[in-house]
């Protein structure tokens, strides 16, 4: 009886351990509700796969900040995966890069959440804004890291880091999340697939598909790649310097 009680209790013991050295992630929750999504016609540099549909969202949660280096070392840890690459740009609070969205999944179900839907992270980024970003009509690069050596509409040239940033090192969006714009693009759950006509409630995407989406431009990219409509996907299976991810539950 005692031995039996020895075990189950040293089984809770390594169960809050392990539930310990879990990164805590810090959370915005979203009331949820209906929104444009796309862009209007007259949007400077818009895309063609960008047509606006009404949307309806139910609440969720989603990750104030991107997930970062420091997070992402401990899930490398404990499950012996190995660490992706830092570019020379230093790990701590700069925003994981080099991870494939099967990597970004992994991590995701190890902390008990998962990726945003394309949806979920436009209603995000805009934080009820109906302009190119959520700062208005025109992004500066002393407010979100983007290649300042190519501005948005006419805007002056900005500042070109070459590199990453610490997650939380601009301004925050109205609804309290950080670098929705830049910084690293952003995985998310959805297939890669055009919008529909017709308003949807919680959209989830293809059931299948070659390439999933990821939204909010990078430290590299020009600046109408960070608008809040902006859309771009890639290869699953493979991961770039200027690929990150946030979370949702």
């Amino acid at each position: 009886m005692k031995q039996h009680f020895f075990l189950v209790a040293l089984l809770a013991f390594s169960m809050g351990l392990f539930a310990q050295n879990k990164p805590q992630i810090e959370w915005v929750s979203i009331a949820g509700g209906t929104f444009t999504m796309g862009t209007p016609t007259i949007e400077p540099e818009r895309g063609s796969d960008e047509r606006q549909h009404q949307v309806t969202l139910s609440p969720y949660s989603i990750s104030i900040y991107e997930v970062t280096f420091q997070q992402y070392d401990a899930f490398c840890r404990a499950t012996k995966r190995k660490k992706p690459k830092d570019e020379g740009w230093g790990r701590g609070k700069r925003p994981v890069i080099n991870v494939s969205w099967a990597d970004a999944v992994a991590f995701a179900e190890w902390v008990g959440a998962r990726l945003p839907t394309e949806s979920e992270w436009e209603y995000a980024c805009r934080a009820g804004t109906t302009t190119p970003f959520s700062t208005g009509e025109n992004l500066k690069t002393s407010q979100a890291n983007y290649n300042g050596n190519f501005p948005y509409n006419g805007n002056s040239k900005g500042k070109y880091l070459r590199k990453t940033m610490p997650v939380g090192s601009y301004e925050a969006n109205p609804w309290g999340l950080y670098d929705m714009h830049g910084n690293v693009y952003e995985w998310c759950s959805d297939w890669q697939g055009q919008y529909p006509s017709e308003p949807t409630t919680d959209p989830k995407g293809p059931e299948k598909g070659k390439f999933k989406i990821y939204r909010g431009g990078g430290w590299n990219f020009l600046a109408r790649i960070s608008r809040s409509g902006y859309r771009d996907y890639f290869y699953p299976d493979r991961s770039d310097l200027h690929i990150g991810f946030r979370l949702a539950k």
